[in-house]
């Protein structure tokens, strides 16, 4: 991927949900909505303060994050879909 997020922006990729069937019935994809979970794959410098000096950023590439329904920017990258989003959308971080 040749993408660097810059500042407090992180880029992730969502984590699909494995299919379920309820009583034999199959949902559509266009349907489904999409999965509020991913992982995370590039990460910023950090959050610039008011006196110039860097916040460091918490997240760190390979975090699996959750994030609301209607965080960050979808983008597509070599044919693969990603989202850029600030650091403090992210709603917390799953236990490995």
């Amino acid at each position: 991927m040749n993408i660097r997020p810059l500042h407090d922006r992180i880029v992730v990729k969502r984590i699909e949900e494995k299919e379920t069937v309820m009583n034999g019935i199959i949902i559509p994809d266009s349907a489904k909505e999409k999965p509020q979970e991913g992982e995370v794959v590039a990460v910023g410098n950090g959050k610039r303060l008011d006196d110039g000096k860097i916040a460091p950023m918490e997240l760190k590439a390979g975090d699996r994050i959750l994030f609301g329904k209607y965080s960050g920017s979808e983008i597509k990258v070599d044919g693969i879909e990603y989202m850029i989003m600030r650091e403090d959308e992210v709603l917390g971080v799953l236990a490995k």
